[in-house]
């Protein structure tokens, strides 16, 4: 009965995770299903359809990184397939990276819809810019073999990868209760899904951890905690 209590909680961050990707998954895939079909260009759609490249890139790679990223955070997977960790790594790496760098490029580039504005295009490029930057600073740090750094700084990107769920959920409820957001209210409404996910980030990378209780391994296996990131 423990072991399977022990199962489930070890799959409830990566289970959350994975709901929380949900709807921005399936809207991209929509929407590569829509430009492979050869939409119709609307009000809507037409810097897509005009260039499509950009926000397919964006779209696959931040699928990529939203699911496959869940993962990484079930430590008992990890201990038991130990070499999970280094291989999805060589995907996410890239693919966070292309996902922060694609975002950028929609802000600067695409033109702007009218309910867009300056303030929601400077926090869409902040984020993207920093989201990248995380990544490449913990690619770095697990080079330079800082697990400590390497993982603070993979879970800061991933949160920041994630922000589009959060986004759905804040726009969610302020519509809920408010009604349809103005432009600043929504682009006030996109930066705290980002901060909101920093906040929990910064709370897992900063929670004091637990030592690994167990009992003693055979000789020559290592049964030491692998942390997250």
């Amino acid at each position: 009965m423990s072991v399977n209590r022990s199962g489930r909680r070890e799959w409830l961050i990566p289970t959350c995770l994975v709901l929380l990707s949900l709807v921005p998954v399936v809207a991209g895939a929509v929407r590569v299903a829509d430009l492979s079909a050869g939409a119709v260009a609307t009000p809507d759609n037409a810097r897509f359809v005009a260039d499509p490249l950009p926000v397919l890139v964006h779209i696959v790679s931040a699928t990529v990184y939203c699911l496959l990223g869940a993962f990484q955070f079930a430590p008992g997977f990890r201990r038991r397939r130990p070499g999970w960790h280094r291989a999805a790594g060589r995907l996410l790496v890239p693919a966070g990276i292309a996902t922060g760098l694609s975002g950028v490029w929609m802000a600067v580039f695409y033109p702007l819809l009218p309910i867009d504005g300056g303030l929601l295009i400077g926090l869409r490029i902040s984020f993207g810019a920093a989201m990248a930057a995380c990544v490449v600073l913990g690619f770095v740090a697990i080079r330079r073999r800082d697990i400590t750094r390497h993982r603070a700084w993979m879970i800061r990107g991933y949160a920041l990868g994630q922000g589009a769920g959060s986004q759905f959920l804040t726009h969610l409820f302020w519509i809920l209760i408010v009604g349809p957001p103005g432009e600043l209210a929504r682009a006030l409404l996109h930066a705290a899904g980002w901060l909101i996910n920093l906040a929990v980030a910064e709370w897992v990378i900063r929670r004091p951890t637990r030592p690994v209780r167990s009992s003693p391994a055979p000789s020559g296996v290592d049964r030491s905690p692998v942390q997250p990131g």
